[in-house]
């Protein structure tokens, strides 16, 4: 099973958790923030300007966030590396893509969470076919949402595996 990488690379990514996510004021939050609104802390050049501060200004939602990577496979693979602060058209296609790249990458997660497991040559066929298909789905939300129910379905499926283990 080959997977994108699943970890976060903010270099390589359009600053996408900052803009596309919506975040509540609370214990996370300092403040209200709706989605596709830059957040006030995103410098014009990329970057936060209290990175090193976030928990002490309120943000330890940000430090807890990890888009799985979602972030730079949709920049750098779906837009070639171009930028919604560069090309505002490119906002609202950007944040449609991350969401399903997003999406998809959490489930791509639990799959290889449940590729540790001792699964039968039939339950890695489809573990496989899963996986394919959430990589090759990429920024189209729809097709990632179809496959939510055969995913979770084949998950609940390894629940005497993971009891078994436990």
């Amino acid at each position: 099973m080959t997977l994108p990488d699943l970890r976060a690379d903010c270099a390589r990514c359009a600053a996408l958790c900052c803009v596309a996510l919506a975040f509540d004021r609370g214990g996370m939050f300092a403040y209200d923030k709706p989605a596709g609104e830059p957040c006030r802390h995103l410098q014009a050049a990329g970057g936060c300007a209290i990175h090193a501060r976030r928990a002490a200004e309120g943000f330890a939602g940000c430090i807890a966030y990890d888009c799985l990577g979602a972030g730079s496979r949709v920049t750098a693979e779906l837009f070639g590396g171009r930028d919604w602060r560069e090309a505002p058209e490119l906002l609202g296609p950007m944040m449609q893509a991350f969401s399903a790249v997003e999406r998809a990458h959490r489930g791509l997660a639990l799959l290889a969470e449940a590729a540790k497991l001792p699964l039968s040559p039939l339950q890695k066929g489809q573990l496989s076919s899963l996986a394919a298909a959430l990589t090759e789905a990429g920024g189209d939300l729809e097709a990632v949402m179809r496959l939510d129910a055969p995913t979770q379905a084949f998950l609940r499926s390894l629940g005497d595996r993971v009891r078994r283990r436990g």
